[in-house]
């Protein structure tokens, strides 16, 4: 094969991005602010009485106290700093979040498919999707914002054209990398929701005897991931149902495999064993959309991710003993953040592949790859990488 016809295969499956954008993380963000209207049934007679008792989550005690004598709480628009300040029904109350430094995360994203509908991006592992916990501004969306506000001006300086403004309509993980997908229409957002509603409501009991695994789905969706041991059989099909526990540091819970959870489905195969560092490539075909579900069936049939720090054997958190002490609060008035590993902790290695969808407008089928990281690898696919990347430099050098 020629140099020019393996360069152009390589381009077919390591396809390279159409653009990158990005921009820098200010040192703090802007802070936040929690609205509540006080209804005649609430029993909170006071200021402290009512954040701690329906805020407990947010902050100990003495956090909301510190919060309270910051003058960070207005009361009908007028700061309040006595913690036992009276409240009364139809008390509009604001918790004003003061703006905070946020963790370490990158910023640039590559565009890989871009029309008039949808837009995918490669995630890179770091970075959150949507503002939640202690991510509120470096996330993929507020790039997402920021890249059409600029956009948008430089539009209407023209012509008064309101543009799109893309929405993830999935999640990855912040520790995982990959395809993450978002709608730029309202009617691409919904019929690409619907997309990913349908292939979870599949599973479980809605899913005929006999019926395959890929029939009937408008979208399909592939990672590569690590994981520690070696896999046994060449494919395994995981049924765990996934459900939530509490669990320290993590408000709503913390998802887990559960018997009594919801219907999941993930098909396993595996494509390269590595007995000398004991560990196996694998690709996951999830078909349900749960949270971490990729984590927590690996980890239930055995085979945790690699590096990661939360999920272990039988899909159940690796607990440790140290426990959040209730009067220790952080600079902020909230909790400390626990020693406990958490969801969004990273170091393990998933990246959302490839993705195979119906267009949302078009009558056909689109694929859409996201290069992988050279750990997720095979040697086989590393070695032609290197190969095809060493021709096209010596011919280039010629």
């Amino acid at each position: 094969m020629s140099t020019a016809s393996k360069a152009s295969q390589l381009e077919q499956e390591w396809p390279p991005p159409l653009y990158t954008f990005g921009v820098p993380w200010p040192e703090f963000n802007d802070g936040l602010s929690y609205t509540d209207v006080i209804r005649p049934s609430q029993n909170a007679t006071t200021l402290i009485d009512f954040y701690y008792s329906k805020y407990r989550s947010s902050a100990p005690l003495q956090g909301w106290l510190q919060r309270i004598r910051n003058g960070q709480i207005t009361i009908n628009g007028i700061v309040v700093a006595d913690p036992q300040a009276a409240l009364s029904p139809g008390s509009k109350i604001i918790y004003h979040r003061i703006p905070w430094k946020e963790a370490r995360a990158p910023f640039m994203l590559q565009v890989l498919y871009e029309d008039d509908d949808m837009v995918a991006i490669n995630k890179p592992s770091g970075l959150q999707v949507l503002p939640g916990g202690l991510f509120q501004q470096r996330t993929v969306l507020t790039q997402l914002q920021w890249k059409a506000s600029k956009q948008g001006s430089i539009c209407s300086t023209g012509h008064d054209v309101q543009q799109p403004h893309p929405v993830p309509v999935h999640r990855l993980g912040r520790g995982t990398s990959g395809i993450l997908l978002c709608a730029k229409t309202k009617l691409a957002k919904t019929t690409l929701a619907t997309y990913f509603a349908e292939g979870t409501s599949f599973v479980g009991e809605n899913r005929m005897p006999g019926q395959g695994f890929g029939e009937a789905r408008r979208i399909s969706k592939f990672y590569r991931a690590l994981v520690r041991g070696i896999l046994e059989y060449d494919e395994i099909l995981i049924e765990q149902p996934i459900g939530v526990v509490q669990y320290p540091g993590v408000a709503k819970g913390l998802y887990v495999a559960s018997s009594s959870g919801k219907p999941a489905l993930s098909k396993v195969q595996v494509l390269e064993r590595d007995t000398q560092q004991n560990r196996t490539v694998v690709q996951v075909e999830i078909h349900s959309g749960r949270p971490h579900q990729i984590r927590i069936h690996l980890a239930f049939i055995g085979h945790p991710l690699v590096g990661d720090p939360l999920y272990q054997g039988g899909g159940q958190p690796n607990l440790l003993e140290t426990e959040t002490i209730e009067d220790s609060f952080a600079e902020d008035g909230g909790y400390q953040k626990p020693e406990r590993p958490l969801p969004g902790d990273c170091g393990y290695y998933l990246h959302a592949h490839r993705l195979v969808l119906c267009h949302p407008s078009m009558d056909k089928m689109t694929e859409i790859i996201a290069p992988l990281p050279s750990i997720l690898q095979t040697r086989q696919e590393s070695n032609q990488i290197r190969a095809a990347e060493g021709m096209l430099t010596y011919e280039m050098a010629s």
